[in-house]
């Protein structure tokens, strides 16, 4: 049998074809539009991801028994709005993770609802990036359109939507609306008014792993499949992206690397840190993470290299560093603003400690390490609330780099798994099929079974010492300079 990972990326749809041994048959990508009408703002059109993911599942499928797929799964990006009125129809452009225009609602709900009730209520305070804030501000900005609102779903669950007429979405994705009560896995009822929503307007909740529905027979007719196959539920991408690396069951940890950065633990017991510094979420495995998230990290190396360096040669850039804990340059890596765990949008991205002696190559290695220190932040918040972790997979763009997991290694005193395979959302939405259509007895069963480490990276006790050290001087950057961000 076969099953499809479908991850819904922010640039691009990633098919994954997976036979049931875990071995990875194909792999497609189909790119769509993002639109920026205003500053700030970030769109796409829905209709753009069902009909590039089908274009996809064709071409992922070509040369196969067609009959032998039994499952698709999803993992997605997270937190956009997508609306639909009593006819199905999108009423609006979807509004995407990356939109900032809904600061204003986003003060609002921090400040004048409070954090602590947001807190109590589902177990995170309020972020620009959340769903809840901008269904405030389409509110308050589109009445007319907010009135024709029917349906209330997430990137991939438009998808499931379309494929399979199944309104749902999963406990892992839903985490991140500010509309689930995280700890009870359940839509909250004080949210829902505060946001002015009903509860038939949210779709039904479900397990990653879960059945909900099979493919439209017009739409198995389009693909070649059959109309029995499986649509899972799925899970947020970097839940999906956990399932993908392994990391699952109790205490476990995986750095991301991509284009927004992420540190993820999972846990088996629900916990909010006092800050609420880091994301309180769902797992896809059916237990709990927390989750630090930057919003540049791969990107921080790619703005240096490209934009300023004028160079995409990132091997050649790295290449003359040597002198690892030894560099007195700093660079905070908030070219976006910052989410975990400072939660300001206003920060930006500064290099610091620059002398006439100064080399690009200490700027390179600096914005390095200001992306290991970030993660190091979040990491710093989880034990704080007594959770030990050891080690940590390790996945992403930035991941293909020796240098950077050797950094993140001793930036963090981790040990560093590298895997074999590693093809974050997509590999863990193919798993929850896999483990929906019966294969698997669960998920943390595949996730231990597919995830093969074939490298460590071991911190050493002399540059752990000396970054410990440039670590403790790069704390105190952010907050002298808050006040002028």
């Amino acid at each position: 049998m076969y099953y499809i990972g479908v991850d819904l990326g922010t640039s691009a749809v990633k098919l994954l074809l997976m036979e049931e041994s875990g071995k990875i048959c194909n792999i497609v990508s189909k790119e769509y539009p993002l639109f920026f009408p205003h500053p700030g703002w970030s769109e796409q059109n829905p209709e753009d991801w069902f009909t590039q993911s089908v274009e996809g599942m064709k071409e992922l499928t070509e040369g196969i028994d067609r009959s032998l797929v039994a499952g698709i799964g999803f993992g997605g990006q997270m937190h956009g709005l997508v609306t639909l009125d009593e006819n199905d129809q999108v009423i609006r452009p979807a509004i995407l993770w990356n939109d900032g225009r809904s600061q204003k609602e986003t003060e609002y709900l921090n400040n004048e609802i409070g954090k602590d009730k947001l807190s109590a209520y589902t177990a995170n305070i309020a972020f620009a990036g959340f769903t809840a804030p901008k269904i405030l501000w389409m509110k308050k900005n589109e009445p007319d359109k907010f009135a024709k609102i029917a349906k209330i779903m997430l990137p991939k669950d438009y998808l499931a939507y379309r494929l399979s007429g199944s309104f749902c979405t999963d406990v892992s994705d839903a985490s991140g609306m500010l509309l689930l009560d995280v700890k009870n896995r359940c839509w909250s009822e004080e949210m829902m008014e505060i946001c002015d929503v009903k509860e038939e307007q949210l779709p039904k909740l479900y397990e990653s792993w879960e059945v909900v529905g099979t493919l439209k027979p017009e739409v198995a007719e389009e693909l070649g499949f059959s109309a029995d196959v499986k649509v899972v539920a799925g899970a947020g991408d970097n839940a999906a992206a956990a399932v993908g690396t392994g990391t699952v069951g109790d205490g476990q940890c995986n750095i991301s690397l991509g284009t927004s950065g992420t540190i993820f633990i999972s846990s088996k017991n629900f916990g909010v840190d006092e800050n609420n510094a880091l994301h309180s979420f769902c797992h896809a495995d059916g237990s709990y993470h927390l989750m630090g998230c930057m919003l540049s990290a791969a990107s921080c190396n790619k703005w240096w290299a490209e934009e300023i360096l004028q160079t995409k040669d990132f091997a050649a850039e790295q290449a003359p560093i040597q002198k690892l804990g030894e560099n007195n340059v700093f660079f905070l890596p908030y070219l976006m603003g910052e989410r975990s765990p400072h939660n300001n949008p206003d920060a930006r991205g500064v290099f610091f400690g620059m002398s006439m002696d100064s080399t690009r190559a200490d700027m390179t290695q600096a914005v390095l390490e200001g992306v290991a220190f970030g993660l190091r932040d979040s990491l710093e918040v989880a034990r704080k609330l007594g959770i030990k972790i050891e080690r940590t997979k390790i996945c992403g763009g930035g991941a293909k780099s020796p240098l950077w997991k050797k950094i993140i290694a001793n930036v963090m005193n981790l040990k560093v798994d590298v895997l074999e395979v590693e093809e974050g959302p997509s590999m863990g939405g193919a798993m929850l099929a896999a483990v929906g259509c019966g294969a698997y007895p669960d998920v943390e069963t595949i996730g231990k079974k597919m995830a093969h480490v074939v490298d460590t990276v071991e911190p050493e006790e002399e540059l752990v010492a000396k970054y410990e050290e440039r670590y403790q001087k790069f704390r105190e950057l952010y907050p002298a300079l808050r006040p002028l961000f």
